[in-house]
């Protein structure tokens, strides 16, 4: 194969695109190409490392561009709610300032409704921006919380170390072993037994060996070449030393993402989100158009009647929907990482909260994480020092991920060093010579060593069923038998009563002189000779006990899904509180129907012996019956699982792949930890759905309201500026909902989200506060504005030059104080109504005295009240046609308000007996 210069290729490499760039890449051969980027073998200098940052950038993937200031300004300022605003303030421009400029009516120049348009539209606007850019803010250091790493030589430390993924920069020599994410694109130097996952980016389930040597360039796709790993697949098994080539946007990853725009799966709270919205515009636009042309007919002014109509939309549309869900959902984030949870997806609380079905595994959830080996015994269960050196030899030397196991095999000979000197410096008496890596076909891991006489031995590990298969000798006291059928039971009885133990048993052979290095290989695995075996004990955590019977009083089952053996998961699982009586086992899942798995997984707590892909089959299952599903997982094992879960969970030192494919990740590995987690999920999916009730229910009842309104009254119950300064206050009051309190009741049960339930939700409430407006109405037409405007008399008999004689209203014109103080009567009255029902609808109990909204919703909403009751006494009210009430008139209300949530709460009863749940 003809050789390209290092020169050609570093001239074109900023041209090229990523196919292009690793085509001409894989027509070099190592030095050549480390020469291109100025490295070796030992890493990139500290020069070299921030030149080659600059000329080709940072190892991060962006999803588009970030959002200039300017671009975040105007998505927060120009959305159809503000654009109805907007639209309606040109138009009082035109008819409240211009024409009496032009007709010189100046005595008509009206100001207000402009201004006080203008500072709705510039509050809403800045609220938002302000709330959105301090929830970026808090996401963003919320994910700098979890440390993703790669393992890099640089030429200053000359030896491996860990540095975070993005500060990973073209020309790095990096190290990959079991469970490392690829960090970039990069060009294989030295492999051995290297299998690589591309699922994330051909959709290939089956891992792909990957060699430093291209024997051939004829492959159909770049993904093809086995000389190239590329950022986002994942190591399965093996280890390997590689040459970053391409980094962040310039990957292959990096160019699909520029190129192709993958759309979201739309979830179920964002659906029914927008699923209110569409209401509430539907029904804006039928019973605008309604308002306007009854409103039109029976007064005679269009233009007041327009501006009337466009004054409803405004109230139908809810200004704060989208700041009130950014607000409760970056509220939970904060709180739940005070919680040490941290979410990676914001909509993910929804599912948090809503999750009834948890599976997890075994290993550090509901065990210590704390792995110590117990015994280490010869095959008849003697304890043997032999077998401890032949352990740590396998453990020490392996390269690959070293579990729990293998750190306890090394801890527990290092403490027994001083003891017995045939433990002492075994890393300095042997020398590595080769290695099979672990990988989850085999479940074992082999290692060739060489003493000081040159003599070599591969020791290997593993599960004890998949040892037996491969062993055909054993060894007792230094004598080399035949395994027997019966030195085999033996085994299998000593290796029962450890599991029956909770200990996990593996078993360790050896063989003498296996093939030499580059003719060595699985095939050497064969006709072992048995030693013995180890029993590792990972003991219940005190807390998981506690954790698991919590998490059930909150609606939430666990299923523990695990690897190991059925023996070891009944004992850990019967200690815990978790049902063993029924267990099924991964060679069983292979025999059901899809049924029989679906009612199986209902009615099992346990699944032992279970591969990965059965524990993403497991978690389809519960899915497809109807449950919202958790998996909290840390293993590469779990990867698959976590993807397919509706919530994927993980810890902070978790492999990278599993933390890549969680939506929540723990900074405490622990099931108390989780309970938080999903308390507060719910709390936030409560505040959210508080907001979107009232809003929606307010909303219709002002909807009917205004409409009888404007069929039987001879004028406007409110005008136009008087129901955006409503509106605008009344949003003010419902900013702290996001704080609020949430009854425990509520918390107890998984919600998940039901879009139909808005809807019915609406056509009960709503409704009910139609019927005191209508009361209102006829009180103050009736009863009021006779009584203190017009002697007795009623609208419709009253002159049009009719004019006040006496009291503080003397000189205003009867027909349009009569107006005037009708309007300000409903104003005060619809304030109070919507807020104080805030109270009622917010729980299931009695308001205020079985449940109490929180100090910050309670004091926003007084202060709304008394700034509305205030406001008709002020020189504000003067600037809205508004008229200072008579203390008569609170009696009315007083009645009006306390009638109203007493019917509210009767009629709150009987929908919760209906639906089952008010929220």
């Amino acid at each position: 194969m003809k050789n390209n210069t290092s020169k050609d290729v570093v001239q074109n490499i900023e041209n090229l695109d990523s196919n292009k760039r690793l085509k001409d890449f894989a027509k070099l051969d190592k030095d050549s190409l480390l020469k291109v980027f100025n490295t070796s073998i030992k890493g990139l200098s500290k020069e070299q490392v921030l030149k080659n940052r600059k000329e080709y950038g940072a190892n991060i993937i962006e999803h588009g561009e970030k959002k200039s200031i300017l671009k975040r300004l105007s998505e927060a300022f120009i959305n159809p709610f503000t654009l109805i605003l907007l639209f309606l303030a040109i138009v009082s421009v035109v008819t409240d300032i211009i024409i009496p400029i032009r007709t010189n009516k100046l005595e008509d120049l009206n100001y207000a409704t402009v201004i006080i348009i203008l500072a709705m539209v510039l509050f809403s606007g800045v609220l938002r921006f302000v709330q959105e850019t301090r929830s970026g803010n808090a996401a963003e250091k919320l994910l700098e919380m979890i440390t993703t790493t790669c393992t890099v030589i640089r030429e200053e430390k000359k030896h491996f170390f860990e540095i975070p993924l993005q500060e990973l920069v073209i020309g790095d020599i990096i190290h990959l072993s079991a469970g490392d994410m690829i960090p970039a694109d990069v060009r294989i130097l030295e492999a051995k037994d290297l299998f690589v996952s591309q699922a994330s980016l051909t959709g290939e389930s089956d891992p792909i060996e990957k060699f430093p040597n291209l024997d051939e360039d004829k492959y159909s796709s770049i993904t093809d070449y086995p000389i190239f790993g590329f950022m986002g697949s994942n190591v399965i098994s093996g280890t390997s030393k590689a040459v970053v080539v391409s980094t962040g946007n310039n990957t292959l990853f990096g160019s699909i993402a520029k190129t192709i725009t993958k759309e979201e799966v739309e979830s179920s709270f964002t659906k029914g989100v927008n699923s209110v919205s569409w209401v509430l515009i539907k029904f804006m636009m039928i019973m605008v158009p309604i308002v306007f042309f009854i409103n039109g007919l029976t007064k005679g002014n269009w233009v007041q009647a327009f501006l009337f109509a466009i004054s409803i939309a405004v109230g139908l549309t809810p200004e704060m929907l989208p700041m009130i869900v950014t607000t409760c959902l970056a509220k939970g984030a904060v709180s739940m990482s005070k919680k040490k949870t941290v979410v990676k997806n914001l909509n993910s609380i929804q599912s948090f909260g809503a999750m009834d079905v948890l599976c997890t595994d075994k290993t550090g959830t509901i065990t210590e994480d704390n792995v110590v080996l117990e015994y280490y015994l010869d095959i008849h269960g003697n304890e043997s020092t032999r077998i401890l050196r032949h352990a740590y030899l396998n453990s020490y030397f392996q390269t690959g991920y070293k579990n729990l196991m293998d750190r306890a095999i090394i801890k527990k000979t290092e403490d027994h060093e001083s003891k017995d000197k045939s433990l002492v410096d075994l890393s300095e008496a042997y020398t590595k010579v080769d290695e099979i890596p672990f990988d989850f076909s085999r479940r074992r891991l082999s290692v060739v060593v060489e003493d000081k006489n040159s003599k070599t031995q591969m020791i290997t590990k593993g599960a004890v069923e998949e040892m037996l298969s491969i062993c055909s000798y054993a060894d007792y006291m230094g004598n080399v038998e035949p395994l027997t059928k019966e030195v085999k039971e033996q085994i299998f009885k000593v290796v029962d009563e450890l599991n029956e133990k909770g200990m996990r048993v593996i078993a360790l052979a050896q063989k003498t002189n296996p093939s030499p290095v580059g003719a060595f290989g699985i095939k050497d695995e064969t006709d072992m000779v048995l030693l013995g075996y180890l029993a590792f004990l990972d003991p219940p955590k005190e807390s998981a006990k506690v954790a698991i019977e919590t998490l059930k009083e909150y609606g939430v089952s666990t299923k523990v899904i695990t690897g190991d053996n059925e023996k070891v998961a009944r004992y850990i699982c019967s200690q815990v509180g978790i049902s063993t009586d029924k267990i099924v086992l991964g060679s069983d899942l292979d025999n059901f129907s899809r049924d029989e798995l679906l009612k199986v997984v209902e009615s099992t707590s346990l699944f032992a012996k279970i591969s990965p892909d059965q524990k993403a089959m497991i978690v389809a299952a519960l899915k497809e019956n109807g449950h919202v599903v958790g998996f909290l997982g840390d293993g590469i094992n779990d990867a698959a699982a976590l993807k397919s879960s509706d919530i994927g969970i993980s810890v902070d030192s978790a492999v990278d792949i599993a933390k890549e494919s969680a939506d929540i990740i723990l900074l405490e590995k622990s099931l108390m930890v989780l309970e938080e987690g999903i308390i507060e999920g719910r709390k936030t999916y409560a505040n959210m759905i508080k907001y979107i009730k009232m809003t929606a229910s307010s909303n219709f009842g002002n909807m009917f309201s205004v409409l009888i309104a404007s069929a039987l009254l001879p004028f406007l119950p409110m005008t136009s500026i008087q129901l955006i300064f409503l509106n605008l206050i009344y949003d003010l009051s419902c900013i702290a909902i996001p704080w609020d309190n949430v009854d425990e009741e509520f918390i107890r049960t998984p919600k998940n989200w039901e879009a139909s339930t808005i809807e019915s939700f609406m056509i009960w409430i709503g409704p009910t506060s139609s019927i005191f407006d209508w009361i209102t109405y006829a009180i103050l037409y009736f009863i009021i504005c006779p009584a203190f405007i017009s002697n007795g008399a009623l609208y419709k008999t009253i002159s049009d030059t009719a004019i006040i004689q006496s009291g503080v209203l003397q000189g205003l014109n009867m027909k349009s104080a009569y107006e005037a103080l009708f309007q300000t009567g409903w104003f005060i009255e619809s304030m109070w109504s919507q807020t104080l029902v805030i109270h009622m609808i917010r729980t299931q109990k009695i308001p205020f005295i079985q449940s109490r909204a929180s100090a910050s919703v309670t004091i926003l909403g007084a202060v709304g009240i008394i700034a509305l009751t205030v406001i008709p006494f002020t020189p504000i009210g003067d600037m809205l046609d508004l008229l200072p009430v008579p203390k008569i008139f609170f009696a009315y209300l007083g009645v009006i308000i306390f009638s109203y949530m007493v019917l509210v709460t009767i009629v709150k009863k009987i929908y919760v007996k209906k639906y089952g749940t008010l929220l």
